[in-house]
């Protein structure tokens, strides 16, 4: 997923977070404390704003097959983000011992948790409980998944690869480019954190739990 164009991307995107604050800044930071508090780590139960969660998509250069497993993707998401276990994860999820996330603009794990509800992107403010994302096809021979610029509120899916893959892979690549739509970055370089960072963390948890949802 991270070659030549991704290289582009990182370079934007972080320069993107510095000057937007990418959840650093007070005004975000006391939003995100406030929404917070309704979260209890130790409470079973699911937010209905998680029940209530939906994908605003549009798709261009899809063909009707390339559309419906894209549509069968998106059903698995919003059945992980309906999910307790999805809940869970994220506000267990630890790094060196610790309940946080790398890369985690100033954000506890439960912040976390309620951004991903909010679903207020960069590029479309606005706390609407939903993913608002453009999804385009390309080819290319390289070995880039997919990839994404802060710049747009697009995700460029590479068909070489989304043609082989399932619905559970497409769901996984699909909100991790979606996650850097809400801020999150993480390291350009294969370094040993950066499983722990949101996208890549959070992407893992997606597939892990489509699976179990998945019925083809």
């Amino acid at each position: 997923m991270l070659k030549s164009y991704l290289f582009l991307f990182f370079s934007l995107i972080l320069v993107s977070c510095g000057n937007s604050g990418g959840g650093n800044s007070s005004k975000a930071q006391t939003q995100d404390n406030n929404e917070s508090e309704v979260i209890r780590s130790g409470s079973s139960s699911v937010p209905n704003s998680a029940f209530t969660w939906e994908t605003n998509v549009q798709l261009i250069d899809f063909s009707r097959d390339q559309e419906d497993k894209v549509q069968d993707a998106l059903e698995l998401i919003k059945k992980v983000v309906a999910s307790e276990e999805f809940k869970k994860q994220i506000l267990n999820h630890k790094y060196n011992g610790k309940k946080t996330f790398v890369d985690n603009g100033g954000l506890t794990n439960a912040q976390i948790y309620q951004r991903i509800l909010n679903s207020s992107e960069k590029l479309i403010p606005g706390k609407n409980n939903a993913m608002d994302v453009t999804l385009v096809t390309y080819y290319d021979s390289s070995n880039v998944i997919g990839y994404t610029l802060p710049t747009a509120n697009k995700i460029w899916i590479n068909r070489k690869y989304f043609n082989n893959f399932s619905p559970v892979e497409v769901s996984s690549n699909l909100f991790h480019e979606w996650l850097h739509k809400l801020g999150f970055t993480h390291a350009f370089n294969r370094t040993p954190s950066r499983p722990y960072s949101v996208p890549y963390a959070i992407g893992y948890l997606i597939k892990s739990l489509a699976r179990k949802f998945d019925q083809s």
